[in-house]
């Protein structure tokens, strides 16, 4: 896979914007099925920041059934939301090429939900405990949880997406999104849970990653910028200013989604700074750099997650980011 990480190229397409008449269609799959984590990609798409820069934009919603890391891979989509920066490892190791361009989440929203009143106040007291993580979560973040807090695999149970087991087992923790799961237990369990942010314990992945097929950036680089820069705008507006566009298209997609799991969502990722907090508040939002791409790495290797030769340099470019977009119309 070739290296792409020309900052000067991004410089040459600042504002660049198709002809109205020579709208490009492009087509981007979400990783799961559409929500408030979503929104400011539908935003964008409602708000028409796509269309002002001449794009048509498609959003394919995934889901369960739905495998868009291979489609993308095959060439069947123009750009994916990568969950976090393993899949963008995985991508490498698998000499698949496919680069991030944009980190739309600063902080990862995976968080370890405890009851209240237990005694669990940090990641350290989840020694002995029942801790429910899903099969994904066992080959990404757990390395971390298991080497940072000397916790031990026999603790781990299957979550599989349902609080209940959970609910049932005060003595026991559950992963979730800080944005999600939390709401659910409120509406299921009727109390607030204890949430242990991963992100502000030390776990520093990137999330909400845009990636592109590394042939687009080579033989199409304003069309990258041109949906970078949109969803950027989409993903402000839709934190701060008025989200109900976004949401009507989110709630078309997916009918299961209710406007009070949209409400809490928004107000979780404005509360934990999920978008807009470290280097995004002097970069611009989706902001990356060198150094966490680096140092990131460099930890995994030592959780024994990833291995110490696999080039991660060649997995992001820096080249549509870090020019302030979206700072000035933070609050």
């Amino acid at each position: 896979m070739p290296t792409i990480r020309s900052s000067a190229l991004a410089l040459a397409f600042v504002g660049w914007a198709l002809p109205a008449a020579a709208a490009e269609t492009v087509v981007f799959g979400t990783n799961w099925q559409a929500q408030a984590e979503h929104g400011g990609f539908y935003q964008a798409l409602a708000r028409g920041f796509y269309a002002e820069r001449g794009l048509d934009v498609e959003i394919r919603q995934g889901g369960p059934q739905v495998n868009h890391r291979q489609l993308i891979a095959a060439g069947r989509l123009d750009f994916y939301m990568g969950g976090n920066m393993f899949g963008q490892f995985d991508f490498l190791r698998e000499d698949v090429p496919v680069v991030s361009v944009a980190a739309i989440f600063q902080k990862d929203p995976q968080a370890m939900l405890a009851h209240p009143g237990t005694g669990i106040e940090s990641f350290a007291d989840l020694q002995g405990k029942t801790l429910f993580i899903a099969p994904f979560g066992q080959l990404t973040f757990w390395p971390w949880m298991e080497h940072e807090f000397a916790l031990d695999e026999s603790q781990i149970r299957p979550y599989t997406f349902n609080p209940a087991p959970f609910l049932a087992d005060e003595n026991s923790a559950q992963q979730g999104y800080v944005t999600a799961e939390p709401f659910a237990i409120r509406r299921e369990g009727g109390f607030d849970p204890v949430v242990l942010l991963m992100a502000d314990a030390g776990y520093d992945s990137y999330s909400t990653l845009i990636q592109t097929r590394a042939e687009l950036i080579e033989e199409q680089p304003e069309i990258v910028q041109a949906f970078v820069d949109a969803s950027i705008l989409g993903w402000v507006d839709y934190l701060y200013g008025d989200p109900s566009p976004g949401n009507a298209l989110i709630l078309e997609d997916n009918p299961d989604m209710t406007p009070a799991q949209i409400a809490y969502s928004i107000e979780a990722m404005r509360d934990y700074g999920i978008v807009d907090s470290g280097d995004a508040a002097e970069l611009g939002i989706g902001a990356m750099t060198d150094d966490r791409w680096r140092q990131f790495f460099e930890d995994a290797v030592s959780w024994g997650a990833v291995e110490p030769d696999l080039p991660w340099q060649q997995g992001y470019s820096l080249a549509f980011v870090n020019r302030g977009l979206g700072r000035d119309q933070l609050p």
